[in-house]
């Protein structure tokens, strides 16, 4: 398997800082291509979401580093999801604390993806960043938002234009910091080669129709980086224009 990957960030028209962070990792194992990568999209006062999403970052970067290697030689991918699980609790706990130390509440979403060759993929996620994964004919979102308006729109309660513009939109469910609890989904699966995987904030997605991002992120379109990264800046201009006032980020990975 071989992969191209890239990432774009901007802090957008309104915001003071950019409390988005991201991370993208590629290892060359006995075992072919390893892909990492993280979207966190932070929030909290006096600018402290910015901690919140680039200390969950880091904790992911860690164990790439540290535990991975081993758990790849073991192809022991349960012990994977359970060690995803206690980081992403641990954050929970020590961004609370950090949050309580500085009477601050502050808190970020998670959304991560592994790729372990053809072989394996896991997806981990809490809040209301996406997976998206591209294929010639399809755009599919992989990972369910877990808001207040993703929960009443699977209940019936109200419609999906009711949806775009509901003010609770933002509100989530769970966030890692903010909640007493927090249970990540998982998911699983192979990527095939041919695809295209686009992790974003919900930053980058509100403003763009499906179809918009189908045409820029088609595979068939991503033909190198430089045609990825110049694709994805195109659609963070276009953000802009539309008057989107959060942070904006996306983060492509291209199966060949």
């Amino acid at each position: 398997m071989e992969v191209l990957c890239t990432a774009v960030t901007d802090t957008g028209i309104k915001k003071p800082t950019n409390q988005d962070s991201l991370l993208i990792k590629v290892a060359e194992t006995s075992i072919g291509k390893v892909v990492l990568a993280v979207i966190c999209d932070g929030m909290g006062g006096l600018s402290k979401g910015e901690v919140a999403s680039a200390s969950v970052v880091r904790a992911f970067s860690e164990w790439f580093e540290t535990d991975l290697p081993a758990q790849l030689a073991r192809k022991d991918w349960d012990e994977i999801q359970y060690r995803w699980d206690r980081i992403i609790k641990e954050q929970n706990q020590r961004i609370s604390e950090y949050g309580r130390s500085v009477r601050i509440q502050l808190g970020t979403t998670i959304t991560a993806l592994l790729l372990i060759d053809t072989t394996f993929m896991l997806i981990g996620h809490v809040g209301d960043s996406r997976v998206y994964r591209i294929r010639e004919r399809q755009l599919e979102i992989l990972t369910e938002d877990q808001t207040v308006v993703a929960r009443d729109l699977k209940r019936g309660t109200i419609t999906p234009e009711q949806a775009k513009t509901d003010p609770r939109r933002n509100v989530l469910l769970q966030c890692i910091g903010a909640s007493r609890l927090v249970e990540p989904e998982f998911i699983h699966g192979r990527a095939t080669p041919g695809e295209v995987y686009m992790l974003c904030s919900d930053g980058f997605r509100h403003m763009l129709s499906d179809q918009e991002i189908f045409e820029a992120f088609a595979p068939q379109v991503l033909v190198d980086e430089a045609t990825m990264k110049q694709n994805a800046i195109h659609l963070v201009e276009l953000n802009k224009q539309r008057q989107e006032t959060d942070n904006i980020t996306v983060l492509l990975v291209k199966i060949q």
